[in-house]
């Protein structure tokens, strides 16, 4: 028997070879039933969420302001005398009717009492005088006479009365007779300044707020003065001006505040802070707000299908340590890292953080690191 060569033995192998991988493959390429399984979507990216409520925060307006009494008045004198006794020390509290300050009253209650009992006679005569006309025994030119007589003494008395309580001036409300600047002897004249009067029971606050912070103010608010000395005064906002002051745009505002103690504050300044009304708020760090195509701050989060949502936000405080907001859906499912990486509508994976990035509310800011230029929020405790 004829032996087979080895190349051609070793070329039917690979042909024989070649023949089965084809048939193999035509069989997996043409086979009718579909496979078992669909090839698995690549999956989305990878952000790390935390999930937030919002919580209720007290916002905040701090401003400097100006304290000044709530009732302050310039004593001037009505009627020209010399300085005759000065029954009221400089400094001493008054009450309102009290007598600050006597002058020569060049003998006012004599000649006030002569006019009276003018005033008296011509009384009498204008009384007698009518019966007499109902009689027709005097002519009507006369009666007349009589009574212009009756109003002229009248007029003699009111004026010599209010030049005596004139030169006896009284304290128009209770208050500290804050300035004495006359000595006995010394000569008035009408018009002329002699001290000032002072009701400190009450202080006014006042001071001036931008166009930014005065939409947010109502009159009502409570109102904390915060002194020099680190003492408080309560009150509440009792005015808000209507116009801005053209030259720097801003409001003028006014405070009252209780001040039962009579500390001596008028003139002097303090930081006034005016509580606004609680809000609902998220708190997060200031690095994930993001700005929109028009310029309007927002914050990326995840829907509840693990799609990307960018809302709009209204910015009620920011510190370099966290920034307060409103606007957010509540849960909030915040991506604290990969915002960044991904677009809005995206599908993702969100990853639940360990600790969530942002910070919550917890203690009132401190009063001396204002959040802005010249406003702060505090959060609830």
């Amino acid at each position: 028997m004829r032996r087979i060569p080895f190349s051609y033995a070793l070329a039917s192998l690979l042909v024989l070879v070649l023949v089965i991988w084809l048939a193999f493959g035509n069989f997996q390429r043409f086979q009718t039933t579909p496979p078992d399984t669909a090839p698995q979507q690549e999956a989305g990216a990878r952000v790390e969420i935390a999930v937030q409520q919002s919580t209720p925060f007290i916002p905040q307006q701090i401003i400097q302001g100006q304290l000044t009494a709530e009732r302050e008045t310039t004593l001037r004198a009505n009627v020209a005398g010399f300085v005759v006794e000065k029954p009221v020390t400089q400094g001493s509290r008054v009450e309102a009717g009290d007598t600050l300050l006597v002058l020569d009253n060049d003998a006012l209650p004599e000649r006030l009492q002569q006019a009276r009992d003018e005033l008296a006679v011509a009384e009498a005569e204008y009384a007698g005088a009518r019966n007499l006309r109902e009689r027709q025994l005097i002519s009507q030119p006369e009666l007349l006479r009589l009574q212009s007589a009756l109003s002229a003494s009248a007029a003699q008395v009111a004026q010599l009365q209010n030049q005596l309580n004139h030169s006896r001036p009284t304290a128009p409300f209770d208050g500290v007779l804050n300035r004495v600047q006359v000595e006995l002897g010394d000569l008035l004249q009408p018009g002329e300044e002699w001290g000032s009067l002072v009701d400190d029971r009450r202080l006014k606050g006042t001071a001036w707020v931008s166009q930014q912070q005065v939409g947010d103010l109502t009159v009502g608010l409570p109102v904390t003065a915060r002194l020099l000395n680190g003492d408080h005064l309560e009150g509440e906002l009792t005015y808000i001006s209507n116009r801005a002051e053209e030259a720097t745009r801003s409001f003028y505002v006014e405070a009252i505040l209780d001040n039962p103690a009579g500390k001596r504050l008028a003139g002097g300044s303090a930081e006034l802070t005016i509580t606004l009304p609680p809000r609902q708020v998220h708190s997060l760090s200031p690095a994930l707000l993001s700005l929109t195509n028009e310029g309007q701050l927002a914050v990326k989060h995840v829907d509840d299908n693990d799609q990307v949502q960018q809302t709009v936000v209204d910015l009620i405080s920011a510190d370099i340590q966290r920034a307060y907001v409103s606007g957010l859906p509540d849960p909030l499912r915040l991506i604290t890292l990969g915002a960044g990486i991904v677009d809005v509508g995206e599908t993702v994976e969100p990853v639940l953080a360990e600790e969530p990035r942002s910070l919550q509310p917890s203690s009132e800011p401190s009063l001396e690191q204002p959040l802005e230029q010249d406003s702060v929020n505090a959060p609830v405790n």
